[in-house]
């Protein structure tokens, strides 16, 4: 491409972005961002991306999506085209101060090269990627993303756009890249998005996110979608036509449409309940939004619409009722559902909402944000400052375990909520499925530790007790309660976890240190040194983990200090003792980052930028099997090179295979099987209506038409409906989907799907 095609496509980009700024609401501030757009191609001038395409359409286009597709003004779009020059260039925040001179923002003062800069300052802290080398460095970096939403909430607006179009430009980076930034956006950004109101922007990054890492799988529902439109519209002609007859005869100002999942919900919804594409009858939602000149008038006008609709309809589904108007979701949602049954006997879901409340829809926070004259000043929505607190009282008191970390952030951005009440009538928003001690946790620290039981609508319940939306709770607490190892089980906030665990972490470091001391004290007492080779001996004979460890059990006096512990102080051969100290003191991932494998690998050197074949010569594997999610060849999956040069194969979707695409991206690997003589093992369950020889049917196709090998099973039997697990070896995943599909036709078989 020429120096003049280049030159074209920058200018045509630039000026699409200023002819959307223009025809905004903001006030044009045109010449500022023509400094920062001059500046900003000057910083970049020769430089290409990994596509070909010059450096600079890039922050043109952050800055593009920043102003159209989430609505900020004139320093944003300023902040998005230099988003890129402190962190890429030897320009720094000064430079960029120097541009806009000493002009200054409104009547406050503030000049405006300070504002740009420190926007601009705050996303090069965050720069890269959310996530490093180091499990430390990832929590670090993500909390200085959560901490700038308190700070100046555009820095994550603007990071979000920034994803989005590194998303939407994906394909020219290698596999293994894809896999990285794929997961780490579906399990970070996607989720922020969500929690910040940007639905466009969340369902947008899902759908790509699922499109690199399920590519076959996304493009099938694709084209079911496709496939299925002239049907679509001919349903929703018929189901909207009395609608719109009754809407205009109010006299309304409406929009009426239909739309559709997305690719990625609707894959969702096939996981969550085992079923193909066809059987999913909620692919589509028919959606009202009408123009309401007094906001105050907003809750009536939907109501007045519902009645109108349940008069043409009056099948209704009683479990899919939403009243988000009286009390919005926590991103600051609001609207009323109802589902119906159509005329064509399907079940249709219908959103009613004001013009206002679909702004809110799309643009999310910053519909929230109102900016004051002059642009600095911001008025914000009270519930999600109460958000943005939570997260900075998590951020306080973070879980050691970057991912850990990362879990308990997320319970946060995904939570959908319930709302309870204290004795005095005050309410308080919760996740669903929160405990009396969730709740007690939320209102203190002190509190929760302290916590004995609860009064849920004046009977006395456990700490455990789920809470439903309208329960009065009053909670117990006692200055003798300690809090318990076993409490982690029932808690299901994010603020529960992290102070719950700091209070465990607190109690443990206690017992540490008495422990620690009587050891001491035993040491001194017996003439026995304390080093790092007679520790590491007494750790191998007490069979404890580590130092830690060991003063903790001394400490609860499960370890009794004895004359006998002085006999492992004796010498132990150089390769013994390099052993024991690796295992005891060594560096290796925890639990939580690496998972128990199966099989047997070769210790061969890795090459991550090339795809890796998993193959098995001579009943030797070059690959481990992940136990959380027991992949099959057929499946889509990635390569996780461990610290011993090992691959662990994961399922592309599998828990655990999320966390290791967010934090430690740098270690995957694109894979692909070898096909061998080998089998795998499946899980699988069969569900259906008992009847008399059914169970010798199941096993009589199994093993001698189908020829596979049975090595578990297990088959229960209560009130005529039987379950039935099995585990059988099989060569791939073909060989189950066959399987499952020949079961399921079995007479008295309702569902035959693979576990695992």
């Amino acid at each position: 491409m020429s120096q003049e095609d280049d030159n074209k496509l920058i200018d045509d980009a630039y000026q699409s972005l200023l002819n959307g700024y223009l025809s905004s609401n903001h006030r044009k501030k045109v010449e500022k961002i023509e400094k920062a757009y001059r500046f900003a191609r000057r910083a970049h001038e020769g430089i290409r991306r990994r596509s070909g395409e010059p450096y600079i359409l890039h922050p043109i286009a952050v800055a593009t999506i920043v102003s159209q597709e989430i609505g900020l003004g004139s320093t944003s779009i300023c902040a998005a085209l230099l988003h890129d020059v402190v962190e890429d260039t030897d320009y720094t925040t000064d430079d960029i101060k120097a541009i806009f001179g000493d002009e200054t923002i409104g009547e406050t003062g503030e000049k405006v090269g300070d504002k740009i800069a420190n926007i601009v300052e705050g996303l090069t802290k965050i720069s890269g990627g959310i996530f490093g080398e180091k499990a430390s460095a990832q929590a670090e970096n993500f909390r200085k993303l959560l901490l700038t939403m308190s700070d100046d909430i555009r820095v994550v607006l603007i990071k979000m756009a920034d994803r989005l179009h590194n998303m939407r430009t994906l394909a020219s980076m290698p596999a293994a890249k894809q896999y990285k930034i794929a997961g780490e956006t579906l399990y970070i950004y996607a989720p922020l998005a969500h929690r910040l109101g940007l639905f466009a922007i969340k369902t947008e990054l899902e759908d790509l996110s699922f499109k690199y890492e399920h590519p076959d799988i996304y493009q099938s529902i694709a084209d079911a979608i496709a496939a299925s439109e002239n049907k679509r519209n001919d349903m929703f002609q018929r189901f909207s036509t009395p609608i719109r007859e009754r809407l205009d005869a109010m006299g309304l100002d409406y929009e009426f449409k239909a739309r559709v999942k997305s690719c990625y919900s609707i894959w969702k919804k096939m996981q969550t309940k085992r079923i193909p594409i066809d059987e999913i009858y909620d692919i589509y939602a028919a959606r009202i939004v009408f123009e309401c000149p007094d906001d105050k008038d907003e809750n009536g006008m939907c109501w007045a619409i519902y009645n109108e609709i349940t008069k043409v309809y009056n099948k209704i589904h009683p479990d899919r009722i939403r009243d988000w108007l009286s009390h919005a979701k926590p991103n600051g949602y609001r609207a009323l559902h109802v589902t119906v049954m159509g005329p064509d006997g399907e079940w249709i879901e219908v959103q009613i909402r004001s013009r206002k409340m679909d702004t809110i829809d799309e643009r999310g926070v910053t519909a929230h944000w109102v900016y004051k004259e002059g642009g600095t000043e911001m008025e914000e929505d009270g519930q999600l400052r109460g958000w943005l607190q939570e997260i900075e009282d998590i951020l306080k008191n973070p879980e050691p375990n970057a991912l850990d970390f990362l879990d308990s952030i997320k319970l946060n951005l995904y939570a959908r909520e319930i709302t309870v009440f204290t004795p005095k009538g005050d309410m308080i928003s919760l996740p669903v499925g929160a405990s009396v001690l969730d709740l007690a946790f939320t209102l203190h620290s002190e509190i929760g530790t302290h916590c004995i039981a609860g009064k849920v609508n004046h009977k006395l319940v456990p700490l455990s007790q789920r809470l439903s939306s309208g329960d009065q709770v009053e909670i117990l607490t006692s200055q003798s309660q300690r809090p318990q190892l076993e409490w982690k089980k029932f808690v299901a906030t994010a603020k529960g976890k992290t102070r719950l665990n700091y209070a465990l972490r607190h109690m443990r470091r206690e017992v540490m240190d008495k422990g620690e001391e009587m050891f001491k004290h035993f040491m001194a007492e017996n003439n026995a040194e304390i080093n790092n080779e007679n520790l590491t001996r007494i750790i191998s004979s007490l069979r404890v983990q580590n130092k830690e460890d060991l003063f903790y059990k001394i400490g609860k006096g499960d370890v009794d200090l004895s004359p006998i512990i002085l006999k492992s102080l004796k010498p132990a051969s150089q390769n013994l003792l390099s052993k024991l100290w690796r295992n005891s003191f060594g560096g290796r991932p925890s639990k939580n980052t690496e998972q128990d494998t199966t099989s047997t690998t070769t210790n061969e050197k890795v090459d991550r930028k090339k795809v890796y074949v998993l193959k098995t010569i001579d009943g030797q594997s070059n690959y481990q099997l992940a136990k959380c999610c027991h992949p099959l060849p057929g499946d889509d999956v990635i390569g996780y090179v461990n610290y011993n040069n090992e691959v662990i194969v994961h399922k592309t979707d599998c828990p655990t295979a999320m966390k290791l695409k967010s934090g430690f991206g740098s270690r995957l690997v694109e894979t692909k099987w070898e096909i061998g003589s080998e089998t795998f093992f499946a899980s699988i369950l069969v569900e259906g209506i008992d009847r008399m020889g059914i169970l010798q049917e199941i096993i009589y196709l199994i093993s001698t038409n189908l020829a596979i090998n049975i090595r578990r099973l297990n088959i229960r039997s209560e009130a005529g409906v039987f379950t039935c697990e099995m585990d059988v070896l099989v060569e791939d995943v073909n060989a189950v989907t066959k399987m499952c599909k020949r079961l399921s036709k079995v007479k008295g078989v309702n569902k035959a799907i693979r576990q695992s």
